[in-house]
């Protein structure tokens, strides 16, 4: 194991523990991506997302239909107006995600020792005796003794809403279980995983791949999330599929980490996509309990020294039903944190919890103050020792604009990017302080007509740590050389200044491309 990046250099005072903390125009470095659903689909409850500190909507297409999932999107896009909040749109795919269906929508009682059968005839109605689900060759894909969870669509993992099956026999196409906790299920949907089981299903259904090519098309997604990736081709095989899809083919591909399939895959997963989540709740139980954090740690310094943004789902179970998160709950956020994650992703507790906003709000806190006690000395170090020598171009660049903001101590780093990569790698070697991607659009023409690129860009760094983009008016050069012509730079200063996070007098680092080279440099601001 590499060292962890906490903690603090030297001791802290306990009581200073209780002081209150300091208000920030950011609540965290740290994103959160929040997924809308019954609970948090209106444009008031949108709008409180959104000044809690969300930054990404998430779309789960598990459930649900477009039209469904478009109204609410409308409502987010009003919300965006009123609160002048930038925010990501990402797309969750089903993949080979098995179900239970429960027409009838009964809660079902099961008790330990029992036996069902898990047939995939959906005549049938769901019941204590037997549960019809989505897919015809699960009895293939079983043997006797082998373990299927089964609990509410993003299920909480409490025992008492979920239940572990042991398979007794196979009989046809039909799987007999013997159950192994007491349990009631509700709802009309529950999942079906099957603990360290192969099921050969595509991992972009034709489903999916309709619901891409129509409501993904028609609103731009910033992110897909794709369900279930086992191998490295999978993301290959949906990035050529994006790249036909006109606007598409900018949409950055998070592959979602649910199984051992996946972990073994893992590097070769992490090179082809642009970023990943780990998805706790599956991977929970196709893991044993003890391996859980380390495979959590590993996979977040992989995807840290390879620069692409890690996101760490299932945080706040309790959180579904409760004000306040567990002790330990709130701890395994700000060990996330600590562990170098980019973003958080809340599905249960923003979907159909009671307290979305409050939830957003709680772990923006707890992140911030995570935030305060990161190691970023040691972690530099780190990372400027794994990507060795000789750096490449942009790779120095970015280091040392880091560098230079620590030993300055800058407000901020104001980075100008087109593509927002030279961003993305300032934001990789974590400065302590706020980067500001002003992103300057690029023109470009179809041979019909000319639009400009930039929107996905500055939306897409709304995932990575540290980084609050900017738009910035085409019609604004980077530099200013005489006193009437306002430049970008003069825009951005005076942004940062709106949002409270430079100060006269601060010292401000900044990254730009002057014709073909590189240059940071510090700027001291006056009254």
């Amino acid at each position: 194991m590499h060292a962890n990046n906490l903690l603090l250099e030297e001791p802290i005072r306990m009581v200073s523990i209780l002081e209150p903390s300091k208000a920030s125009f950011f609540p965290a470095m740290t994103k959160i991506v929040g997924t809308l659903g019954p609970k948090s689909r209106s444009v008031d409850d949108i709008t409180g997302c959104l000044n809690a500190g969300m930054s990404v909507a998430r779309f789960d297409f598990s459930w649900g239909d477009p039209e469904y999932h478009q109204e609410t999107l409308e409502n987010l896009k009003a919300a965006i107006k009123t609160t002048k909040k930038l925010c990501a749109v990402m797309l969750d795919t089903v993949g080979p995600e098995l179900q239970v269906v429960n027409k009838s929508e009964k809660a079902i009682s099961l008790k330990a020792e029992a036996t069902v059968i898990l047939t995939p005839d959906l005549q049938k109605e769901a019941s204590s005796d037997i549960f019809p689900i989505n897919f015809d060759g699960l009895a293939k894909s079983v043997k006797k003794g082998d373990t299927i969870f089964i609990g509410q669509y993003l299920f909480t993992g409490s025992e008492t809403t979920s239940v572990w099956l042991e398979v007794s026999d196979v009989a046809g196409n039909d799987v007999v279980c013997v159950v192994k906790n007491s349990a009631t299920l509700a709802g009309s949907l529950f999942t079906l995983h099957g603990s360290q089981i192969r099921i050969e299903l595509p991992t972009l259904s034709e489903n999916d791949k309709e619901v891409i090519s129509t409501w993904g098309v028609q609103n731009k997604i910033d992110f897909l999330s794709l369900s279930y990736t086992r191998h490295a081709e999978d993301v290959r095989q949906t990035r050529e599929f994006l790249s036909k899809l006109g606007d598409l083919s900018q949409t950055q591909i998070f592959a979602k980490i649910e199984n051992i399939e996946g972990l073994h895959h893992f590097d070769e997963i992490l090179q082809e996509a642009d970023g990943i989540i780990l998805s706790r709740g599956n991977l929970g139980i196709d893991l044993p309990p003890e391996k859980v954090f380390l495979f959590q740690k590993a996979a977040v310094y992989k995807c840290n020294m390879a620069g692409k943004p890690a996101v760490v789902t299932r945080v706040v179970d309790s959180m579904t039903d409760n004000l306040r998160p567990t002790r330990a709950e709130a701890t395994d956020v700000a060990n996330a944190v600590l562990d170098g994650t980019d973003a958080i992703l809340l599905g249960a507790e923003t979907l159909r919890g009671l307290y979305p906003v409050e939830t957003i709000s709680t772990v923006g806190r707890i992140c911030a103050e995570a935030e305060k006690v990161f190691n970023q000395d040691l972690y530099f170090k780190k990372t400027v020792k794994y990507v060795g020598e000789p750096m490449t171009h942009l790779e120095s660049i970015a280091s040392s604009a880091v560098r230079a903001a620590i030993k300055v101590k800058a407000s901020v780093i104001i980075c100008f990017t087109s593509s927002g990569r030279a961003a993305r790698l300032i934001a990789k070697y974590r400065p302590t302080m706020p980067v500001l991607s002003v992103v300057i659009p690029r023109l470009k023409t179809n041979q019909l007509k000319w639009s400009f690129t930039g929107a996905f860009e500055a939306r897409q760094s709304l995932i990575v740590r540290g980084l609050f983009p900017m738009l910035a008016d085409p019609r604004h050069p980077a530099e200013s050389t005489s006193a009437t012509n306002e430049s970008v730079l003069k825009v951005a200063l005076d942004h940062g200044k709106t949002c409270g996070i430079i100060k006269s007098h601060d010292r401000v680092v900044v990254c730009q491309k002057v014709g073909d080279a590189s240059v940071v440099k510090i700027i001291e601001l006056e009254d």
